[in-house]
């Protein structure tokens, strides 16, 4: 019996085709070792403070987990520092680094220490299927708020694009929120 549960385990498990031959205890599905489907969306979430006693985390300012049903899971990421400093609006592409473990990217911080900044950070599992967190900064730096926009699909929340007008909107809202810009911290990278 237990033979028997590992194997449907690993038959669950297994990407499946829709709509292919196959042997006929499977029906109309068929195993495609080749080119595996993920159904449904990816989920990401950032992890702050991260662990100090990991080598592979050490000096990261937040890591950033990605899963497939709460399976961590690979995933190419993106992500833009997007921030207001001295009043003029900058952008600084974000750089992840992989860590120990499958599916966690560290981030260094990459953007200066003064003004304010929100980072938007992506992970796809292939076109027009990706995810977005939003992470705001505080006055000094730190996270204050993470959010994954979200769209309801029939029982379903699935992620949101977060568009350009969206992103400047959180962006104004978190300048308000900080009490306007804030000036370097000294001994702060």
């Amino acid at each position: 019996m237990m033979h028997r549960a590992h194997t449907l385990a690993l038959l669950v498990m297994l990407p499946l085709t829709i709509g292919a031959a196959t042997p006929e205890p499977f029906g109309p599905l068929s195993m495609s070792f080749a080119e595996p489907a993920l159904l449904g969306p990816p989920w990401i979430s950032i992890e702050y403070p991260p662990s100090p006693y990991d080598a592979s985390t050490r000096d990261a300012f937040l890591l950033v987990h990605t899963f497939h049903h709460g399976t961590p899971i690979t995933a190419p990421l993106t992500g833009k520092a997007e921030g207001i400093v001295s009043g003029k609006r900058r952008t600084v592409s974000l750089e992840f680094a992989s860590t120990s473990r499958t599916g966690v990217y560290s981030l260094k911080r990459q953007w200066g220490p003064e003004g304010t900044w929100v980072l938007f950070i992506t992970a796809s599992q292939g076109p027009n299927d990706d995810v977005t967190a939003v992470v705001e900064l505080g006055g000094t730096g730190q996270v204050v708020a993470v959010r994954v926009p979200t769209a309801r699909r029939g029982s379903w929340d699935i992620p949101a694009d977060v568009s350009a007008s969206e992103r400047e909107s959180i962006l104004r809202s978190r300048l308000a929120a900080n009490g306007g810009e804030r000036p370097a911290v000294a001994g702060r990278q």
